[in-house]
């Protein structure tokens, strides 16, 4: 980044303001000639020196009489031990006095995100926001163009269309005082001409506070930055935390059936995320959570649902990795879903259960129905061309549910088990994948679609294969509106003589970002949970049922977030003698 460099270059080569600018009248001795830059890069050794050394050369190469070099030398021995001992008392004022709110600025410029990376300017003109006017643009021009010693943002500008602050100049004349140096070191001295010099000069001295302000702030800087270095919790782990506070209440819920009630529960994760190389991940995320299901709701009302007693856990133990540059490798040894083998699920609502929909649903079927659970396994992901405006990727993986338990049909292969496998087209307009999913469970998987404790459909309760095939789409239209769907099929082979069945599911999704304020978003989401019309005889409804749930997350501060939302369901369990149902939600959302 422009000012990170500028700013440590200037702790190297930067003379304090004042403390190496040699009198004129000091050094002015008749019948000598003038000290030239081969005298100069002679005698300087250090960079201050050498910007003393330069100052000297102005100020003799305009005086007709010259000087002896002994005095220059022996004036420059002290300017050099004075500007390494002290600092002036007025350049100390400026310290402590000037206003360095612009500096401030400077420093936020050095943490911004690697997205901004800079492009090299070589022309002032392109830096539109120093004035032509002004004389320090003349100066500036000439010595960029001359040294290409500044660089700019890509948009030919420091940073938008604020004006070029004093200090940021002074930062950029450090720039080109650190240049010269260079040159003169490299052996090149002939490539500054005397006229550059003078014009240093007089750059140096019309922002001599700025330099010194900058020099102490630089101080400031660092002496903090080592404090933090020393006391920060590791050199190669990062933690992130989410916490959810939800209250929740179900409403025109069936009372002969159901007698829920109002609720607050919570959901707490701890991420632990450790890099070796800069490019890996090793992700232990601990998490405590209090979210039971709603009795009267047929899919789980909560996409962070589940219960731990509010016991921590070891939920996710994943290590990921790049083979060369197309290709990503993910390990897990606990908490790894198939979902996490892919690019992504391509859904705005349910990419995450701290910021998306509520509603389970949220979450695209072709990733749940035939789906065994969590567990360990592997997988990759292998893009097949990665331009700048999309991307074309295959990727795969499995998944054992069971892969602790060395017993009999358990274990990581013999037990329950689920594999994946996905095309994925990501692009700044559309997003699409494909999704293929095999799986097997040795208690079935109708008694979990469509039924539920009312229908008596343990006949079915026995091991089966599951083949699911999904498809999703989401349309990015700008930045704000986003719009898709998607729709998932499962064939279930029953083992053992148990009838086969077929599951189905659909849904239509709209985002819309940034609604009221940055970060917000509206979420809609509408479709058919997963229905069977094949198990009739065995107790399963045909009655398909119907959600849709409306959210807004509204973004407090960048670590708070409030979302309230309302789901309806119209004939749950797929079964119209049950009453449609509605559940408001409010989650707020604390991030660290």
């Amino acid at each position: 980044m422009l000012m990170s460099r500028v700013m440590w270059s200037l702790l190297l080569a930067a003379p304090v303001a004042g403390a190496v600018l040699l009198p004129l009248e000091a050094i002015a001795t008749p019948n000598q000639p003038a000290l030239t830059t081969e005298n100069f890069v002679t005698e300087a050794a250090s960079p201050i020196e050498a910007i003393s050394a330069t100052e000297s050369a102005i100020e003799v190469a305009e005086s007709p009489e010259g000087v002896a070099e002994s005095q220059v030398l022996s004036q420059l021995s002290d300017a050099t031990q004075y500007s390494q001992t002290s600092v002036p008392e007025a350049v100390s004022e400026v310290i402590v006095d000037t206003d360095i709110n612009s500096l401030e600025q400077i420093v936020e410029y050095s943490s911004e995100d690697n997205s901004d990376r800079l492009g090299q300017v070589t022309s002032i003109s392109q830096l539109s926001d120093v004035q032509p006017t002004d004389w320090a643009f003349q100066a500036l021009q000439s010595l960029v163009e001359r040294y290409g010693v500044i660089a700019g943002y890509p948009d030919g500008t420091y940073r938008g269309n604020r004006a070029l602050t004093r200090y940021e100049f002074a930062a950029g004349l450090n720039a080109a005082l650190d240049r010269v140096n260079e040159l003169i070191a490299a052996g090149l001295a002939e490539a500054v001409t005397q006229e550059d010099l003078a014009t240093l000069q007089r750059l140096q001295e019309e922002f001599a506070a700025e330099l010194a302000t900058l020099r102490g702030r630089v101080d400031s800087l660092e002496a903090r930055t080592a404090e933090l270095e020393a006391n920060q919790f590791s050199t190669t782990t990062r933690l992130q935390g989410r916490v959810q506070f939800l209250v929740s209440n179900v409403f025109d819920e069936d009372d002969d059936r159901f007698d829920d009630q109002t609720i607050f529960v919570n959901r707490v994760r701890l991420n632990f995320d450790t890099s070796f190389t800069g490019e890996d991940r090793l992700r232990t995320r601990l998490q405590a959570r209090n979210i039971p299901q709603f009795e009267g709701d047929p899919i789980g009302f909560q996409a962070a649902g589940s219960d731990s007693d509010n016991s921590f856990v070891l939920d996710d133990l994943t290590y990921s990795f790049p083979v060369g540059e197309r290709i990503e490798v993910l390990i897990g040894a606990n908490g790894l879903d198939i979902d996490d083998l892919t690019e992504g699920i391509i859904s705005p609502l349910g990419e995450s259960s701290d910021s998306g929909a509520i509603s389970e649903f949220a979450d695209p079927r072709q990733y749940e129905q035939g789906f065994a659970g969590t567990g360990a396994g592997a997988g990759l992901v292998f893009r097949l061309i990665d331009n700048d405006g999309f991307s074309l990727g295959i990727s795969g993986g499995y998944v054992g549910d069971e892969p602790e338990d060395p017993a009999a049909g358990n274990g990581l292969f013999n037990g329950d088990y689920s594999a994946i496998g996905q095309i994925t087209f990501l692009s700044d307009f559309v997003d699409l994948a494909l999704t293929y999913v095999n799986a097997y469970d040795d208690s079935g998987f109708g008694d979990i679609y469509g039924a539920g404790e009312f229908y008596d459909i343990a006949a079915i309760s026995d091991a089966s294969v599951a083949n699911t095939y999904g498809a999703q789409v989401n349309f990015k239209l700008g930045d704000t509106f986003e719009i898709g769907g998607g729709i998932a099929y499962t064939d279930v082979s029953g083992l053992g003589g148990r009838p086969d069945y077929e599951l189905w599911s659909y849904q239509a999704t709209l985002a819309i970002n940034d609604l009221g304020g940055e970060g917000n978003q509206l979420g809609i989401l509408a479709g058919i949970p997963t229905y069977t019309a094949d198990l009739r005889e065995f107790g399963a409804e045909d009655d398909n049922a119907f959600l849709a749930e409306v959210y807004y997350r509204y973004t407090l501060s960048d670590n708070i977030a409030l979302t309230p939302s309302v789901i309806y369901i119209a004939n749950p369990f797929n079964n119209q003698d049950v009453d449609d149902t509605f559940i408001g939600t409010l989650r707020t959302t604390f991030s660290f």
